[in-house]
């Protein structure tokens, strides 16, 4: 995150929207989750069941196309978490291959 004029915390890259259904595991904890936006720094999942990761813990994210990923619990609002990946070589490594060979941009159905 980085602040903007108003210090406020900004992304630091864009976000594209996705849909991956993943694993997200804390502790002992396990939960189902779908994946609903990604950028090379960060990614938003969508719980299906209940986790209870505090801001600033650490978790595990695992899914078909990026594989097992560590990433720090930045906000949570309802059954929504957002996540910043750990910045290390296996994770860039990881991050780049999903965006060259397998994200396809989601568009909504309905358009106005």
């Amino acid at each position: 995150m980085t602040k903007s004029n108003l210090n406020l915390e900004t992304r630091r890259t864009p976000r594209q929207r996705c849909r991956l259904d993943s694993k997200v595991k804390y502790l002992q904890q396990e939960a189902a989750a779908r994946m609903v936006d990604v950028s090379r720094t960060g990614l938003a999942l969508e719980l299906a069941t209940p986790l209870h990761a505090a801001t600033g813990s650490t978790v595990q994210i695992h899914n078909d196309h990026l594989g097992l990923i560590e990433a720090t619990v930045r906000w949570r609002k309802a059954s929504r978490l957002g996540v910043e990946v750990l910045n290390t070589s296996n994770t860039l490594a990881q991050m780049s291959a999903y965006f060259r060979h397998f994200h396809k941009e989601i568009r909504p159905v309905v358009t106005r």
